[in-house]
């Protein structure tokens, strides 16, 4: 029998799998409670989206929503990062980020959490993530907060890094998918993952672990040309059945993924989609810097841009 300590798997500085069926943990999110932010003057609150399955979502209210009830809001369903198997939208790091966002744009987010991998391997996430948009978009949840103050003309969806990866399907699975259903107002990717077998020029350094991780969360796939993780690849669905009116996408000038967003842009702006795209890119960053670093001069403009593009 082999040794608990002997590594079947590694996606270095994220997993380890060991022979005996165990996961290590390379990197673990913490836990903030939701409550009310005075500094910020929004309020949040958990709910819980399906209990069979533990779908799940962080809701955030801005007090001068809060204090409109003659006026409908702009919703945000938010998908965060994390390779599809690490952080939460119950964490420090995208809790912190996102009471900023709501309460300087006026807007309702619904912060999913979806199950990750490798205990819970691609597509739970993506299913997860779209039972979230639905009952958001259904106008028939039986959350208060969406149905007093929610403006369901103007919902928008976004996330960063692998979340930007699950923002893009979900709009593309919305477009003709059933009655009732709208199009979404606007999608935001930040620092999207998307890959491929094929290396653009600023994917050679670093490209090994970026490598790695497709294979390891969604395991039996046919590879990082998987169209769910390069929408350019032949035979991935055309662009133009993007449901949504408008698209912000931003990239950062140190990161891996850039060329990938980039291309992302040329490819919107140039298939036939009739929506309007716009391209943000923050010179000197890595990836997701603005998390990390809100207050920085580039987040800042990250923050004045997401601002515009909501009202």
């Amino acid at each position: 029998m082999a040794a608990n300590n002997e590594v079947d798997w590694e996606v270095p500085g994220y997993f380890r799998v060991y022979i005996d069926g165990h996961i290590e943990r390379l990197i673990t999110s913490d836990f903030i409670k939701a409550t009310y932010d005075p500094l910020n003057e929004v309020s949040s609150k958990d709910i819980i989206i399906d209990p069979r399955n533990g779908v799940s979502a962080r809701l955030y209210l801005p007090k001068q929503v809060e204090n409109q009830p003659e006026k409908k809001f702009p919703v945000l369903v938010y998908y965060h990062g994390g390779g599809f198997c690490i952080e939460s939208a119950f964490s420090s790091l995208h809790h912190n980020y996102l009471i900023s966002l709501s309460s300087k744009a006026n807007i309702i987010i619904v912060s999913v959490e979806y199950r990750l991998a490798p205990e819970h391997p691609l597509p739970a996430g993506y299913e997860d993530s779209w039972q979230a948009l639905q009952w958001v978009v259904s106008e028939s949840n039986d959350d208060a907060w969406l149905q007093n103050h929610a403006d369901f003309g103007r919902v928008f969806v976004g996330g960063d890094s692998a979340g930007g990866n699950i923002a893009h399907h979900m709009v593309m699975k919305i477009n003709g998918f059933s009655e009732g259903m709208k199009l979404i107002k606007g999608m935001l990717l930040v620092h999207h993952y998307f890959w491929g077998v094929e290396k653009l020029e600023c994917e050679i350094i670093g490209a090994d672990i970026v490598d790695k991780l497709w294979p390891f969360v969604c395991p039996g796939t046919s590879g990082n040309d998987d169209v769910r993780v390069n929408p350019f690849v032949e035979g991935a669905p055309s662009l133009v059945g993007l449901g949504c009116e408008k698209v912000m996408v931003c990239v950062a000038g140190k990161d891996i993924l850039r060329g990938r967003g980039r291309l992302y842009y040329e490819k919107l702006k140039g298939n036939g989609w009739k929506g309007k795209v716009e391209l943000l890119e923050s010179d000197g960053e890595d990836h997701v810097f603005h998390l990390f670093n809100p207050g920085c001069d580039n987040a800042l403009e990250l923050m004045n841009h997401l601002l515009d593009f909501f009202n």
